[in-house]
């Protein structure tokens, strides 16, 4: 069997149309790789691409991907809510089927040095590429962003694992790596007080003194006027959504706030869902591998 890898490249344009679908053709066009989901959002300015694909394939896909960004995307010209450095701003490379993450860390190191070398744009390695455990938390890898990236790079604990000591001028700087499954998460508050999301934010998230596989930060969604806790569940079953969605909950009532509302974006394990279905249910004795009709199918 082909071994199957997944890729979920994240752009920093979530706003223009011409350049999102620019990008979906090149995710589709690439043999040996489906596109399986997309996602953009205006308020974030971002997009979110998962494809999957055999080993050549989600490669090539990835540096094509991040090459058109880079010729269409103008990082002097980005604003959005969500934290960001580059015009793609990270490509992170997932083992699927018959695939390990150390190949997927081989990966991304071939596909990191392809892109410095025919694009110019310096990468850091990060999760289980990262070349030194300050860079394994990608929130510390963009900390700055693209606006601090120029400084940043200067410093001698943040030379590039890939390129140059200077940011592409217009690209940024690109973030990759491999990690396993994670579940991007937002909770809607029915406020308009981003200062409530950022300080609930700070108790969800791991290095705030939260949970240990919660990342978060408070956004504004400008479209619709409410403050969202906007968060990367790295490791589901460690931090299950459901804790983390009711502790939002709880810590919202100190300020009057409630949830409206929550989403994933992009694609995520049925498990993590599941889980929470068994939790909210109550359901007794519940066998996850037994008891999906759906994973007796695909047996």
């Amino acid at each position: 069997m082909a071994k199957l890898i997944e890729c979920i490249p994240n752009f920093s344009e979530g706003r223009d149309e011409k350049i999102i679908q620019g990008l979906v053709s090149i995710a589709k066009s690439i043999q040996g790789v489906t596109l399986l989901d997309y996602s953009s959002d205006a308020s974030h300015n971002r997009s979110v691409f998962t494809l999957v694909g055999d080993e050549n394939g989600i490669q090539e896909v990835a540096f094509q991907l991040v090459k058109y960004a880079s010729e269409h995307i103008d990082m002097t010209k980005h604003q959005g809510e969500h934290p960001r450095m580059g015009a793609t701003d990270v490509v992170p490379f997932v083992p699927i089927k018959d695939a390990t993450t150390a190949e997927c860390v081989e990966i991304s190191k071939k596909v990191a040095k392809k892109i410095n070398d025919e694009l110019n744009i310096p990468i850091f390695l990060y999760e289980e590429s990262a070349s030194n455990p300050s860079r394994t938390n990608l929130a510390k890898v963009r900390k700055g962003q693209f606006e601090g990236m120029p400084e940043k790079l200067l410093e001698e604990e943040w030379v590039p694992d890939f390129g140059e000591r200077k940011i592409h001028p217009t690209a940024g700087v690109t973030a990759v790596g491999a990690r396993m499954p994670l579940v991007a998460f937002n909770v809607n508050l029915d406020t308009d007080n981003i200062d409530i999301a950022n300080k609930i934010a700070k108790i969800v998230r791991g290095s705030g003194g939260g949970f240990k596989y919660c990342k978060g930060i408070g956004v504004m969604l400008e479209d619709r006027n409410i403050a969202q806790v906007s968060m990367n569940m790295v490791n589901f079953e460690g931090t299950p959504l459901y804790r983390a969605f009711e502790t939002i909950r709880f810590e919202a009532k100190r300020f009057g706030v409630n949830i409206i509302g929550s989403e994933v974006i992009g694609l995520t394990p049925a498990k993590a869902l599941i889980d929470c279905a068994e939790y909210y249910l109550q359901i007794e004795e519940f066998d996850y591998g037994k008891q999906i009709l759906e994973n007796h199918l695909l047996n």
